[in-house]
């Protein structure tokens, strides 16, 4: 190669390394300053219940650790009595569905129903006891005015959603 097309091929290349490296820099700047907005938190039912806890009763970190056990523990107390439940409501469905339905054995499948019911509300409490005591006195009677509140909604949902008629529900 002759000595001009030496420097040409220098002199592009010089150009171009300068123009890449200027555009680069120029991207890494355009990110620094216009920072994406930060995204909203999604609430799932866990972070949900947290703050639905946490706030009111002003709750330490070492108490929302112990309600997050507790809460854990009470399921998996609790998680045979409902698949027992579900498995049982299986078997009435079927039986109601029969020709000639069983009533004895209905009206076993309710009682044993009402039973694993009786458990699984006896565990509630029992959860909600092991609740208290992680409370202070103050947090407990606050604890028992949101579980109050909470379980007077629940029956209040219950009792518009049977209020409510087919034909309203498709208005």
């Amino acid at each position: 190669m002759n000595f001009l097309t030496t420097k040409r091929l220098v002199t592009t290349a010089l150009i171009l390394l300068v123009i890449l490296n200027v555009t680069l820099l120029s991207v890494l700047w355009w990110q620094n300053t216009h920072a994406p907005a930060p995204r909203p938190v999604t609430l799932t039912r866990e972070v949900s219940r947290q703050i639905y806890f946490q706030l009111p009763l002003s709750l330490s970190r070492r108490q929302v650790a112990d309600f997050r056990e507790l809460r854990r523990q009470h399921f998996q107390t609790v998680r045979p009595q409902i698949q027992a439940i579900g498995s049982l409501k299986q078997q009435l469905v079927e039986e109601s569905f029969k020709e000639a339905p069983d009533t004895m054995k209905i009206t076993a499948l309710a009682t044993e129903l009402g039973n694993h019911q009786a458990v699984i509300e006896r565990e509630l409490a029992h959860h909600f006891h092991e609740l208290a005591m992680t409370c202070t006195p103050a947090q407990r009677d606050s604890l028992k005015s949101m579980l109050g509140q909470l379980a007077i909604r629940k029956i209040t949902m219950h009792e518009e959603h049977w209020r409510s008629t087919p034909a309203e529900a498709t208005r």
